[in-house]
């Protein structure tokens, strides 16, 4: 049963759409002002939000506004209630991120079909899809809803990297999106000196390279295959077509893809401010968080300690001297240039 919040001031027309609600089989949930609602929806998790706009305590607008900015509720599909017809009210609401808009009076098929109709596009993109090429396909046929698109699924090619082969280079044009199916990717940038630094890792279900793909601009960085990689690549004119033809999966793409952003900024505050030994300790955290296989009791990969040394931002003398370290220190076993990590908390509570 589909859970609605519904959110009212007006005691009458809360507990009237509430009857046809619960009477159309839905679970209601309900309140009478923007903040109870926001409270409501962050514990409930509805399906559907119906709100009012004028309103006491916390407008409508003012509730969308917070729930938009929580990753937990910020997809949930948001339905406006309004006596107001102006239309500056009406875009101000759908700017804001608002999925549809009724106007009081309404009647009950109005509604409902309301409450159907985007309960259904949400199904799509709350369906959880395997992290593989399927999955990748799966997400494609259900969410484009475009004719032009339907062979795509056919029509991606596996192409297999050998370790260290790049599979496309900094100041190159971005031909398409890249889907890792299996194996490990690394991102990095190179200064002027030839210098790397590691900004990215991806491994099995990873997508990457599409900051430039979007952006409309070469490749500021390269991709290598850390070890034989399985990689598929989606045309940049289907990704395209996808994203400019439905502003729904466009939305949830576009989330999907950005999901190491924020890695990112971390990161760039890390190499600013952390110690040596701290960003190495934090390197050897990221590839096990990253890498570490399921049901897997101790994390151990063999990395190059010019890798490790490029995503620490620092000498590769420096990082052979603090894995030294950190193997005295029982933190770590080094053994024929695999690291095996014997304390994780320790490296991951390390003091600056």
């Amino acid at each position: 049963m589909k859970k609605i919040l519904l959110i009212e001031d007006n005691k009458d027309v809360r507990e009237n759409i509430a009857e046809i609600l619960k009477l159309a089989q839905y679970f209601v949930v309900t309140a009478k002002n923007g903040k109870e609602g926001v409270e409501l929806a962050q514990k409930e998790k509805p399906d559907l939000i119906i709100c009012d706009i004028m309103m006491p305590v916390l407008d409508g607008h003012g509730a969308l506004n917070m729930l938009s900015k929580n990753p937990e509720t910020s997809s949930i599909p948001f339905i406006f209630l309004t006596a107001k017809a102006e239309r500056s009210d009406f875009r101000k609401g759908m700017e804001m991120g608002a999925d549809d808009y009724l106007t009081k009076p309404f009647d009950d098929v109005e509604l409902l079909n309301a409450i159907e109709g985007r309960l259904k596009k949400n199904e799509i993109l709350k369906k959880e899809f395997s992290k593989n090429i399927e999955g990748v396909n799966d997400f494609i046929n259900e969410a484009k809803g475009i004719e032009s698109l339907k062979k795509l699924s056919q029509e991606l090619n596996a192409r297999i990297y050998k370790k260290k082969e790049h599979i496309y280079k900094e100041g190159s044009y971005p031909r398409g999106i890249y889907f890792v199916n299996k194996g490990k990717v690394k991102i990095y940038k190179t200064n002027e000196l030839g210098k790397e630094l590691i900004t990215e890792l991806h491994k099995d279900g990873d997508f990457f390279g599409y900051l430039s793909l979007l952006q409309n601009e070469k490749h500021t960085s390269s991709a290598v295959a850390f070890e034989e990689a399985e990689i598929y690549m989606i045309p940049k004119e289907d990704f395209f077509s996808l994203i400019y033809k439905n502003a729904e999966v466009s939305r949830k793409f576009i989330e999907i893809l950005s999901n190491n952003l924020r890695e990112n900024e971390k990161q760039l505050v890390k190499l600013a401010y952390n110690s040596v030994r701290k960003r190495v300790a934090e390197a050897l955290i990221k590839f096990s968080d990253k890498y570490k296989k399921e049901g897997e009791q101790k994390f151990s990969m063999k990395v190059s300690r010019e890798d490790l040394a490029n995503l620490v931002g620092t000498a590769t003398e420096t990082v052979i001297r603090t894995l030294s370290d950190f193997k005295d220190d029982k933190y770590i076993e080094i053994a024929g240039g695999k690291i095996t990590i014997l304390n994780y908390d320790k490296l991951a509570n390390l003091q600056n």
